[in-house]
């Protein structure tokens, strides 16, 4: 089986500096000319120490309140904790975890026997010790994972981030020896795309010089790198267009049996695939370019539309998961056969399909609550089950293999902690293995399902997780969490820095599924999309509005959280509602949507947001943060955060927000980790402070005084 790769969108920045007794007087800005835009220049020596004063003055004001040193404490005490599940990864006989700890601060990669693993052992075999390779080169290496060669599994492709970037280099590792390979497959740093093909050669794109990565900054082109010949001598066998977010050519496997799959992706929802035939040729996979391929199954090719097919006299409807041989399929063969079309509250959210050797697993959401089936191609027909779960929880698929019928999944809610099942044959057989232990004292806490109604009249679902003690009288702190973007779905799930730093003291916890998500489907994320961007932000509007009227929090009470995409939609809740909010944290955000398609990867997601070097700009504009900022505006205090080393989203958006928010005198809090990638931090020690700051700002405002 085989699931194409595609694009992915998903730190925190303080300063705090007093209002300027003349903002009205601030003068007009001319987008034009953006005397911000030095700030863009992201290890200027003139931007650093900008960035240095703004760090500086924040993190004075942060660090000296009470509650701060006890939250980071503790955060850093549940990272660390030896009770965490060690995540498996399914390769061959083993399973493989990525650890970190106190002891271990850059992290472990170890694996054990798959049989022990299911029989509880803890006796892990250490593979690589990256803070040892980290010292010994003197490199600050975070790891991003490991690609190896099946069916031995034996050669393994590492990525290596410096400071948690994007960009990684390439190594070939050996298990058995645990040594790097001498003269194996290397690259150096950049956004790379790799695939095993057999022990001597690789599918490979990678920054070739001029005119090998993307306007996105992604390989346009991909080669086939034999062993033992310089990389820039490998033969280039498929090219996308300079315009594609990214293209390439990755090996799956169907049980024992291997596919080259090329793909191009036009724009973020769109992919051409295509099937290598051999001697450079390729045979168009002819399913629409917004549809999810897949992949393929016991020789059935497995398609989830986005949008309505209409093939002959035949629709096949929006969101379907079909199946057809695949062999049949190439030759022209269009009679499908459907095996779930979810139902208006219902949606299969990415990451909800999965593979064994002879079974089919789905997750859907019901209302943004977890369910999971499992199929068996039976006699030329699929067969489905249900698989009975918990109610009011997240179920996530975890790792599979199509050489077993072996799978993990994950469960948990709000107030109950994952727990980590191991299923056989389809489900029929489930055994809990492992359960994280409660990190915060849940008794008396409740959670509850609204719905608010949105400008337009759409019903807007959101979860809301009440302390102990509540009552509706408009005074309990409470934080609202969104994010409307890219289909991603935000589901119940167990949080043990929410539960200690907020729950735990008195806070409530609200998680918005506004459109723009996945949460009912492809269709609710095109509700949101390009021109219809509004929607969203009403959606988030409509559910702070109906938690004030239901007496769970007030304006001055409540605060808003989102990073990243989310960080776009706190930064546009900044300048909209300023009213409804007295609290606004804003983490690695876009912000500037007149440049954001200019900057790192921000060409990959004009299929979100529309192109601002066009007539999109109209509509863009209207909600763009930076171009909608007002001297005169009682704003909150906003808390920004971003990271150096994120060639993602520009950290440049939050820079030049802060610096115009400070020419207009505005209060403001910045922090910008130097380390971390887009996620922020790049181990348990920095995330740990992170969340600290974080959680302290928002006690800092929304309370008064803060809980001990």
């Amino acid at each position: 089986m085989w699931k194409v790769i595609g694009a992915a969108l998903a730190v925190l920045i303080l300063s705090a500096c007093g209002r300027q007794d003349s903002a009205e007087q601030a003068p007009a800005y001319d987008f034009s000319k953006d005397a911000y835009i030095w700030l863009e220049e992201v290890e200027g020596e003139k931007a650093l120490a900008w960035v240095e004063e703004q760090n500086a003055a924040s993190l004075g004001h942060l660090e000296s309140l009470p509650i701060f040193e006890p939250l980071k404490d503790r955060n850093l005490d549940i990272y660390n904790s030896d009770e965490r599940i060690a995540t498996p990864a399914m390769r061959g006989d083993y399973v493989y975890n990525f650890w970190r700890d106190e002891d271990n601060v850059r992290g472990r990669w170890r694996r054990m026997l798959l049989d022990d693993y299911v029989e509880g052992s803890e006796e892990w075999e250490l593979v690589l010790d990256v803070d040892k390779l980290a010292e010994g080169e003197n490199e600050d290496w975070v790891w991003k994972g490991a690609q190896c060669l099946r069916p031995e599994y034996r050669r393994c492709l590492l990525n290596l981030s410096r400071g948690g970037a994007d960009a990684v280099v390439v190594r070939e590792f050996d298990v058995e020896t645990k040594t790097f390979v001498m003269d194996g497959f290397s690259i150096p740093e950049a956004k790379h795309r790799v695939s095993w093909i057999d022990e001597s050669s690789v599918w490979v794109g990678s920054d070739f010089g001029e005119e090998s990565l993307t306007d996105s900054g992604y390989p346009r082109t991909a080669r086939v790198w034999k062993r033992g010949e310089p990389i820039e001598e490998a033969t280039e066998v498929f090219a996308g267009e300079q315009t594609d977010v990214a293209a390439g050519v990755y090996r799956a496997w169907d049980r024992d049996e291997s596919y080259d799959v090329a793909y191009r992706v036009p724009s973020f929802f769109e992919t051409l695939n295509y099937l290598y035939v051999g001697d450079g040729e390729f045979a168009h996979i002819d399913i629409p370019k917004d549809a999810d391929f897949v992949g393929v199954m016991n020789g059935q090719m497995l398609v989830q539309l986005k949008t309505d097919w209409q093939i002959g006299e035949t629709t096949y409807p929006q969101a379907a998961l079909m199946s057809i041989d695949f062999a049949r399929f190439m030759d022209g063969d269009r009679d499908f056969e459907i095996l779930v079309v979810p139902g208006k509250s219902m949606a299969i959210p990415r990451g909800g399909i999965l593979t064994t050797r002879d079974y089919l697993i789905v997750r859907q959401l019901d209302d943004v609550v977890s369910k999971l089936q499992r199929f068996t191609f039976v006699d030329g027909k699929w067969m489905s089950e249900d698989i009975a779960t918990d109610d009011l929880g997240t179920i996530t698929l975890g790792s599979s293999s199509d050489e077993s019928n072996i799978f993990f999944f994950t469960y948990e809610n709000f107030l109950t902690p994952d727990t980590l099942y191991v299923a056989d044959e389809g489900g029929r057989t489930v055994k809990a293995l492992r359960s994280l232990p409660a990190f915060f004292d849940s008794e008396g806490m409740t959670v509850e399902q609204h719905f608010a109604t949105s400008k337009d009249g759409t019903r807007v679902p959101y979860f809301v997780v009440l302390p102990r003690g509540f009552e509706p009288d408009g005074t309990t702190p409470t934080l609202l969490y969104g994010y409307g973007g890219f289909e991603v779905s935000r589901t119940p799930g167990y949080s043990a820095t929410v539960g200690h730093s907020w729950l735990e003291r008195g806070g409530a916890y609200v998680v918005a599924n506004i459109r723009g998500g996945g949460e009912y489907g492809p269709a609710w994320h095109h509700a949101a999309l390009k021109e219809n961007r509004q929607r969203a932000y009403d959606d988030f509007i409509a559910v702070g509005e109906d938690l004030v009227a239901r007496g769970i929090t007030s304006p001055e009470r409540l605060g808003i959280r989102g990073g990243s995409n989310g960080g776009l939609l706190t930064g546009v809740m900044l300048t909209q509602r300023p009213d409804l909010w007295g609290a606004v944290v804003v983490q690695v955000p876009l912000l500037d949507m007149k440049r954001y398609n200019k900057l790192l990867a921000g060409a990959s997601w004009m299929g979100e947001y529309g192109d601002p070097d066009t007539d999109d700009w109209e509509y863009i504009k209207e909600y763009s943060p930076y171009h909608n900022l007002d001297p005169a505006a009682d704003y909150p205090t906003p808390f920004f955060t971003t990271s150096t080393r994120d060639d993602r989203v520009h950290p440049g958006h939050a820079r030049k927000m802060v610096a115009r928010m400070k020419e207009m005198g505005h209060d403001l809090l910045y922090y910008e980790n130097t380390v971390g990638g887009h996620a922020g931090a790049s181990d348990n020690e920095q995330v740990a402070r992170v969340q600290a700051l974080i959680y302290s700002y928002l006690w800092d405002q929304l309370a008064s005084p803060a809980p001990e």
